[in-house]
């Protein structure tokens, strides 16, 4: 287990996507959306969950990709991640249904905001590694058009961008609800394409002049491991990719 410097155990977020290829997997997955809820809720180890849907082409559309699901889960330390992952009923039916699964493990390094009205993550003492982005808010109904019609040029820059490993639009209420994950070799070149003139840096001043968001929260990991498999990702220089 690893730990922070007063001996305290690192909060560990895991990110667990899953592909499901088939009609009958699809609609056993919308059902899920309500059934794994309870599962979740028993896991008292278990200190924050989200289960989301994604959106097509690059994710970041408002067009939902029925095929793409994910659960979002913070625990108290790796190890309980990684036996929870492994054991979990709930896991272990969504692996078991899917065609494909990835699991990405993270520590939190910095966050700021809420997510549903609650912190879920506790930044811990900074590493080496691939470092990933998360950001999340909630769209001011009255916005939901501009919004939205930003969005594919911002996806186009992300997607042709050499140095992002992995992308993926999510969110838990679509359209309202809106949640960006990326996965970046370092922080250098994460931070340049957040600086970089473009759809993206224009998109970002207009939500700041005009509120868009009701609630937002912006957080950064470090990927410790990665387990499973997904196609559309690059080989990370961490963990066991079996």
């Amino acid at each position: 287990m690893r730990l922070l410097r007063g001996g305290h155990p690192i909060q560990t977020v895991t990110l667990s996507i899953h592909r499901f290829d088939t009609v009958r997997a699809r609609l056993w997955v919308l059902g899920q959306m309500a059934l794994a809820r309870l599962s979740l809720a028993r896991m008292d180890d278990c200190q924050f969950w989200k289960l989301c849907g994604s959106g097509m082409g690059e994710g970041f559309t408002p067009i939902p990709n029925t095929a793409v699901w994910a659960i979002l889960a913070c625990w108290p330390d790796e190890d309980t991640a990684r036996r929870r992952l492994s054991t979990a009923p709930v896991f272990r039916r969504w692996r078991a249904r899917a065609s494909e699964s990835w699991t990405l493990f993270l520590h939190p390094t910095s966050a700021r905001g809420t997510w549903s009205g609650q912190t879920p993550f506790r930044p811990g003492e900074d590493t080496q590694g691939p470092l990933a982005a998360l950001t999340r808010a909630t769209i001011r109904p009255r916005y939901l058009l501009p919004f939205w019609g930003k969005v594919p040029a911002i996806s186009d820059v992300i997607g042709s961008d050499g140095n992002v490993a992995f992308k993926i639009g999510i969110g838990e209420l679509p359209w309202l609800h809106q949640v960006t994950f990326s996965v970046w070799p370092d922080a250098d070149s994460m931070a340049d394409f957040a600086r970089r003139d473009g759809p993206h840096a224009r998109a970002i001043k207009a939500v700041r002049d005009g509120d868009w968001f009701s609630e937002e929260l912006y957080a950064r990991f470090r990927v410790i491991d990665t387990r499973g498999h997904w196609s559309d990702a690059r080989p990370l220089p961490i963990g066991d990719p079996t």
